[in-house]
């Protein structure tokens, strides 16, 4: 097995994606909102962290944290939201034998992508990444219109305009 270096910062503020082990044709995060939900919520309340952004896609997830302080362990957040979010669920996805093995719900990849968030620059940049996702795979037109964002949270800050980011803006239709 390979033995990965993550970068453990404490305090630190990352930048993570989630993928579920099946991409397409696939709507089990969207689908199952209020688990996915309740699992936040159950592991912020014994492991704290700040959701800076976040935006939840039919089959992955981006987010931005900061952690406490003292603490640069998101390895176990990960695990007790990804394990409580397949605990709600009925069994019905297919599990290879190497996951039955180690009995492993097939909902989530086993890894996950994280990058250190270096500087405000890097924030910004990845706060923007996040919020245009659903518009980058097409699931809607405007970012305003996707429901699984904090977007709508940075609209009421006054961060974003309403009307930040369309796909016609971002190819020009419409502007002069």
């Amino acid at each position: 097995m390979t033995n990965y270096r993550r970068a453990q910062i404490k305090g630190g503020t990352y930048f993570f994606t989630l993928a579920c082990a099946t991409r397409t044709n696939n709507s089990v995060l969207t689908d199952n909102i209020s688990a996915l939900r309740h699992a936040f919520r159950k592991v912020k309340s014994t492991h704290p962290f700040t959701i800076d952004a976040i935006v939840i896609l039919p089959e992955h997830l981006h987010c931005v944290w900061t952690l406490p302080p003292n603490d640069a362990d998101f390895g176990i957040r990960w695990s007790l939201i990804k394990s409580g979010f397949s605990r709600q669920l009925a069994p019905s996805e297919k599990c290879s034998q190497s996951r039955q093995k180690r009995k492993e719900r097939g909902i989530w990849q086993r890894r996950f992508w994280e990058h250190v968030i270096r500087d405000d620059e890097d924030y910004a940049r990845h706060i923007d990444y996040i919020h245009w996702n659903p518009v980058k795979h097409g699931l809607v037109k405007q970012v305003k219109d996707w429901p699984y964002s904090s977007f709508h949270q940075y609209v009421k800050n006054n961060v974003y305009r309403q009307d930040w980011a369309s796909i016609d803006e971002f190819y020009g239709i419409g502007t002069e």
